[in-house]
């Protein structure tokens, strides 16, 4: 169905909540990723065990389910504004405690992991609440639906590729617990402009763009937190395609999870013999993936299909670990991760535009919050097996397993009739489906 015209022109005072919102992600983004370079080389340069680094991997994922799962009603509820200001003050206090207990009494693993576990559980839904917010804002600036969830993508991405540079700079002058000081302040300013630039969104204004009517679901608002958690669950369940999208993520996203935690920074380490090596090697990825995404903001709502959502997949997630197998040279490396990123690129926008025209506005932010416990649900087991494999099998065994997975769950939609909705997703508009 395409996208409604905008009804009002775009003004200045109505874009300015928008590219705050967008800002705001940015600077929390970018420090998350600085944590996710910096944890998992402290805690292998610190115990030199694959096994301890993939525990950690677990205590950073494990939350991003629970948070994830909860969060979304607990949002509805208190406001998507107010939930993004207090997760983000929350999170910046838990990493801020990293780098000041390892400096003075000492940083003891099992404490390392609770800070871990609670900086990811209070971040969870401080993200759900930034993305939840998109289309409202959108339309006050009179920008498509599209586009803005093209230019989200892009500043997630590119944010993580700023944070990932950066850590890579910082640790290789500060050490890993410096640069966590950066990324607690990255939280108290994303906290700043949200309070300061985004208005106050009233529940009515959130919910009017759509009704409740998809599946049986009830037109009102569900009663209770609980109740509201689990109307999330069975809408998100009860979609074919939702579905499938979820588990597809979950699996890729336990690969990607063991990457990222274990056998990158073990391959930085041993095979490249520099742990800031990391920080470009997901700098190159993330790269890559800021130009697809800019890239599909532009031209996203002319290209669809489940042939093409293959193939960001395939290339997006194969060739990195095949690269790294293979040992071939460190520029090569880099140029295979950005060519990677650039199919990644394309991923995120073209399922959030989806999402927002699947999912009715008032159950917005709980069906998000289940999709974000959903797609990383698999995520501490994939970091625990990351590294059980290293361990038990070596490094480049790991490497062609996790190649030869992700080549299968990225071929799956090309398999089942409920793909098929692929290829009207860029064209969604929000809560115009159901």
């Amino acid at each position: 169905m395409p996208s409604r015209a905008p009804e009002r022109p775009r003004t200045r005072a109505g874009a300015l909540p928008l590219l705050a919102v967008l800002v705001a992600a940015f600077v929390s983004r970018a420090g998350n990723a600085i944590t996710a370079i910096a944890v998992p080389l402290y805690v292998f340069a610190d115990t030199g065990s694959a096994l301890a680094t993939g525990t950690a991997g677990v205590f950073a994922t494990l939350p991003v389910v629970i948070g994830g799962s909860l969060g979304g009603a607990l949002i509805d509820r208190l406001g998507y504004r107010l939930s993004s200001i207090a997760a983000d003050l929350a999170s910046g206090l838990t990493v801020l405690a990293l780098p000041i207990l390892a400096a003075t009494t000492g940083l003891p693993f099992w404490l390392l992991l609770l800070l871990v576990f609670l900086s990811g559980l209070l971040d969870a839904p401080g993200d759900t609440a930034k993305t939840v917010m998109l289309p409202e804002l959108a339309e006050r600036a009179a920008v498509p639906l599209a586009r803005a969830a093209g230019a989200q993508a892009a500043v997630q991405r590119s944010a993580s590729m700023v944070g990932a540079a950066l850590a890579g700079m910082l640790i290789g002058v500060v050490g890993a617990p410096g640069a966590l000081y950066v990324n607690a302040a990255t939280f108290a300013v994303s906290a700043v402009l949200v309070a300061a630039l985004i208005p106050r969104m009233r529940r009515a204004e959130a919910s009017a763009a759509a009704p409740v009517a998809a599946d049986g679901m009830p037109d009102g608002e569900p009663d209770g937190y609980w109740r509201g958690f689990a109307a999330g669950l069975r809408f998100l369940w009860s979609n074919a395609l939702l579905r499938g999208i979820v588990l597809l993520v979950m699996l890729t996203n336990a690969i990607d999870t063991a990457g990222l935690t274990v056998i990158f920074p073990v391959y930085a380490t041993e095979r490249l013999g520099s742990a800031s090596a990391l920080g470009f090697l997901v700098a190159s990825f993330m790269g890559g993936a800021l130009l697809g995404a800019v890239v599909f903001a532009a031209v996203g709502h002319r290209v669809a299909g489940r042939g093409l959502f293959v193939l960001f997949f395939v290339l997006a997630g194969l060739p990195p670990y095949l690269a790294m197998a293979f040992e071939v040279p460190f520029p090569v490396l880099l140029g295979v991760l950005a060519f990677s990123g650039l199919a990644a690129g394309g991923i995120n926008p073209m399922v959030s535009t989806a999402l927002f025209g699947l999912i009715p506005a008032p159950m917005r932010a709980r069906v998000f919050g289940s999709m974000t416990a959903g797609v990383a649900a698999a995520m501490p087991l994939g970091a625990f097996l990351g590294g059980v494999g290293v361990t038990a099998l070596g490094l480049q065994p790991t490497l062609l397993i996790a190649a030869g997975v992700y080549a299968l769950a990225a071929l799956s939609p090309l398999f089942g009739q409920h793909w098929r909705g692929l290829a009207a997703l860029p064209q969604a508009a929000p809560a115009e489906r159901a």
